[in-house]
């Protein structure tokens, strides 16, 4: 027979790039941890996808001194996954989680609801994620959510690292052949990539001399040339900006939050980059419709939220949840 955790939970902050996972004792001791790559079910089914997660939970169990058992490892799982974007996903996910018997009790929500409780000291505010995607949720006390379906355009959605890389590369083609106004994109980019022209960058990535995931290098290159107030990187820049701004202030509507002094967490690898031309657009925008809306970049990683969303559902004390949150605090700057 394992040992089991009493009142424990054991939460997952799976992502598209990185997998974190955190066993927690009822009183917010992190008893171990572990990380691999990213979670992708839409590519590999819900089954394959757990199951890549097992190896995670025996380490952290290893870590803890306890081995997988019999009987459920913690009283609660509480599982923030990304593509969980729909709730047949969330339903199927949660079914095969329960399969594997680590808890008495499953939780399965989108990733976005980690990054949101990460960022609050109770469940209510919203969280705009913008990383390899964008997405949006809002949650409070009484379980009331908003969120949004995530799909990319199909659903309505605009940015993120691989859209805003692409309208570099896009408004640099333009420019180069007169479609499009004039941008420091079009030497930029060759710089970067030490080619003499656009056009020589273009067709090493066509005949795969560049691999295809160096294109999005020009993300961060873009942020770049904004800041150096280059007009057409500006535009993109404050069009991701007008987008986040869309989606925080559609759920703060939605959660009747508008007008109500409330914390709007911000992450994702785009939005916690430093890009201060970016962010301080978000800030002012905010601002202008939600003035007492306060937002807020995180500086803890998301598996905090998750494990707090399952102290919440454990009903664990403040000082539960404070123990957590100390385990993860950054260290002080030297």
């Amino acid at each position: 027979m394992g040992v089991t955790v009493a009142g424990g939970v054991l939460a997952f902050d799976a992502g598209n790039s990185k997998t974190d996972v955190a066993l927690v004792s009822a009183d917010g001791t992190v008893l171990g941890t572990a990380r691999a790559g990213g979670f992708e079910p839409q590519i590999v089914g819900a089954d394959a996808a757990i199951a890549g997660l097992e190896p995670l939970v025996r380490a952290a169990a290893a870590e803890a001194g306890l081995t997988l058992g019999d009987v459920p490892l913690v009283q609660q799982i509480s599982a923030c996954l990304a593509n969980a974007d729909l709730p047949i996903e969330e339903e199927r996910l949660a079914a095969v989680l329960e399969s594997y018997g680590w808890a008495e009790s499953v939780y399965v929500t989108n990733d976005t609801f980690a990054l949101l409780r990460s960022g609050v000291d109770e469940p209510r505010g919203v969280a705009v994620v913008c990383g390899a995607g964008i997405n949006c949720s809002g949650l409070l006390p009484d379980g009331r959510t908003a969120r949004f379906r995530a799909l990319g355009k199909l659903t309505g959605d605009w940015g993120g690292g691989p859209q805003l890389a692409e309208e570099a590369f896009w408004s640099a083609a333009r420019a180069e052949d007169g479609r499009g106004p004039s941008t420091a994109l079009s030497t930029a980019l060759p710089a970067h990539f030490g080619l003499p022209t656009l056009s020589a960058v273009i067709e090493a990535f066509h005949f795969g001399d560049l691999p295809a995931e160096r294109q999005l290098e020009a993300g961060p290159l873009l942020f770049e040339v904004a800041a150096a107030g280059d007009t057409v990187a500006l535009g993109v820049v404050q069009q991701q900006a007008e987008e986040i701004v869309a989606m925080a202030v559609s759920a703060l509507r939605r959660l009747d939050l508008l007008t109500e002094p409330v914390t709007v967490v911000l992450g994702g690898g785009v939005l916690t980059a430093g890009h201060a031309v970016l962010v301080d657009r978000v800030v002012r925008l905010l601002a202008e419709v939600a003035p007492k809306a306060v937002p807020k970049v995180v500086d803890v990683p998301p598996v905090v939220g998750a494990a707090l969303l399952g102290l919440d559902h454990t009903g664990a004390s403040p000082a539960a949840q404070a123990r957590l949150r100390a385990a993860f605090a950054p260290s002080p700057a030297a």
